[in-house]
């Protein structure tokens, strides 16, 4: 019998051989249907060609090979073990140019639109709960505050437990920014209101206003770092304008 030189073209990756002793059904071509040569020497019997398993199928489906779909299934299995910068790779000092950039390239890889021809719905949810995880971590890590909180957290003996950034612990960094915030502008009523006043001043450039203004909270909290750093600063410019203007100063 001549050998076919079309056979064994146009496979994809992956494919079964067809058994030799048995021809092959030719695939469909446009335009005209099936040839039926594989009917007669089949004894009537026409046999579909075979499909091929979801496994096999993902490298033509998702453009993945084999060998991605390992690191995949590795990264899922790893999920709940790292943290935002190993799972955007990058260092922990990483600026936020590279942190851009990092989820840019993952969430590329990982996107979930690059996988709905998958079969496999555990493999889907594995790609959904990476994509996930990759776009949580770039949403902690492109805020400053958040970032340098999570850094704290995951650096302290409860790394397990604060590798995730939930609403819990985002409420629990939100409060422990607004008590700084509070001890920084005071926690007596009228230190807070006096403070305010000076900084209403200060920034439209009232630097004698804003002195007295100064004073009057220390009065009332003069323990205060953040009264007593803004009092010399306004004092300085005060200096600096009276100097310009050729007058004599006088700290009071």
């Amino acid at each position: 019998m001549p050998r076919n030189p079309d056979k064994g073209a146009n496979k994809p990756p992956g494919a079964t051989p067809a058994s030799p002793s048995k021809p092959e059904i030719p695939a469909p071509r446009s335009p005209g249907p099936v040839p039926p040569v594989a009917a007669a020497n089949q004894g009537g019997k026409i046999r579909p060609p075979a499909i091929l398993k979801p496994v096999a199928s993902i490298p033509e489906a998702s453009g993945l090979d084999p060998e991605a779909v390992m690191k995949l299934n590795g990264l899922a299995a790893r999920l709940n073990t790292l943290d935002y910068f190993q799972i955007l790779n990058i260092e922990k000092n990483a600026t936020p140019v590279e942190i851009k950039t990092a989820f840019h390239r993952w969430s590329r890889a990982y996107h979930p639109d690059r996988f709905y021809q998958l079969a496999d719905k555990e493999l889907k949810l594995r790609v959904n709960e990476v994509y996930k995880r990759i776009t949580e971590a770039y949403y902690i890590l492109r805020d400053d505050g958040k970032r340098k909180a999570y850094l704290t957290d995951i650096s302290g003996p409860e790394r397990i437990q604060k590798l995730r950034f939930t609403e819990a612990s985002e409420l629990e960094t939100k409060a422990a920014i607004r008590k700084e915030h509070d001890e920084q502008i005071g926690t007596h009523p009228k230190g807070r209101q006096f403070f305010q006043t000076g900084m209403t001043d200060f920034e439209a450039q009232r630097w004698a206003a804003a002195e007295r203004n100064f004073k009057m909270a220390l009065t009332f909290e003069p323990a205060n770092p953040r009264y007593r750093e803004k009092l010399e600063e306004a004092r300085q410019n005060l200096y600096q304008e009276s100097k310009k203007a050729g007058d004599p100063f006088k700290i009071r």
